[in-house]
């Protein structure tokens, strides 16, 4: 029997070392174990993926949680399975197309109606590399969804969470953004044979120039912003690269992947932490990696990007005086503009 036990002890410690090492590379468990009971919670997104694994980790520490989804039916029962698992009688489905402005602005209208509070904002839903396809309102999807659509959805909600008081806007980022470059003459690919790595990258980088701008404008009101990178996951974003439909891919580099990119599971707790950490209320203007601060890309750290970004943003949505963060740097020229075709 003893001759055994070598063998299985070797067996058991390589595959606990294994274990440790994706646990370690994936971030480990969420460091906080604050409950947010009477918090209202918005995450975009959430029918599948980082977004659902979001939703369903912060219904389980008492949030009111809205899940803001174009799919209505995988929205329905992804609530329906967050209400069955954590026995929360506070998880609601409601319909937002974060690829039209006329969406949005429904739906940020239903919710200043509807609720009290605000607490917590999670810019989570994102399209990656998809074909050259184009928004309702003719912007370049990713650009569109990901960074268009949420500077829209935040800026119309921010009166809202202002008057809440300690509120947090939590923008699901990418290590992406460290390749994106903002190109001012040309946001649209109309110019440029269409590149969908480089619009994604893109795409990212204005979630955190968003931030550090947003952050700027909110000094002082309680309200706080800040950025992440969740992981590489495992999830439906990747669905356009497809590398989850080669053989290759899944039976050679099967073993590294399953190391290396996290669950869905994992790649929320970034959310969860930044959402209910107590030690990061009033931190702002923050880029996180996990669940580790970091210094984002030097091109993010551009404050008159960002501020270029935020006017121009400003004026393609159409946002009105009454629905911005402040004015004081948003000529009127630009606030009153219709918005343009690139």
């Amino acid at each position: 029997m003893n001759r055994y036990l070598l063998p299985f002890s070797v067996v058991g410690t390589v595959i606990g070392g294994v274990v440790l090492v994706k646990d370690y590379i994936s971030g480990g468990t969420c460091p906080s174990k604050a409950v947010i009971i009477g918090k209202t919670v918005i995450v975009t997104g959430a029918n599948t993926g980082i977004g659902k694994e979001t939703a369903l980790e912060l219904a389980r520490r008492g949030g009111k949680i809205i899940m803001a989804c174009r799919d209505m039916d995988k929205c329905e029962a992804a609530a329906k399975e967050i209400r069955g698992e954590t026995l929360s009688h506070n998880v609601f489905a409601k319909h937002l197309d974060l690829s039209s402005m006329k969406s949005i602005r429904e739906f940020a209208k239903r919710i200043n109606e509807e609720e009290d509070h605000i607490d917590i904002l999670i810019n989570n839903a994102a399209v990656m590399r998809c074909p050259y396809w184009k928004t309702e309102d003719d912007f370049e999807m990713q650009f569109g969804v990901n960074h268009l659509g949420h500077f829209l959805l935040t800026n119309l909600l921010l009166d809202k969470m202002k008057t809440t008081g300690r509120a947090r806007i939590i923008n699901v980022s990418s290590l992406a953004h460290v390749a994106g470059e903002i190109d001012f003459d040309d946001l649209n690919w109309e110019k440029k044979k269409y590149n969908t790595k480089k619009a994604y990258c893109q795409s990212k980088l204005a979630n955190v120039l968003f931030t550090q701008e947003l952050a700027r404008q909110l000094q002082g009101t309680g309200v706080t912003a800040n950025s992440l990178h969740p992981g590489v996951a495992a999830t439906e974003l990747g669905r356009h690269t497809g590398m989850h439909k080669s053989a290759f891919s899944s039976t050679m580099l099967g073993p590294l992947f399953w190391l290396l990119v996290k669950t869905p599971v994992q790649a929320a707790k970034p959310s969860v932490h930044l959402a209910v950490a107590e030690e990061l209320e009033g931190v702002s203007g923050k880029y996180f990696d996990g669940t580790k601060e970091k210094e984002p890309a030097s091109q993010a750290q551009d404050e008159a990007v960002a501020r270029k970004l935020w006017e121009i943003s400003a004026k393609l949505v159409h946002l009105e005086e009454r629905q911005s963060v402040a004015t004081a740097g948003i000529s009127s020229a630009i606030i009153d503009a219709q918005p343009t075709k690139w």
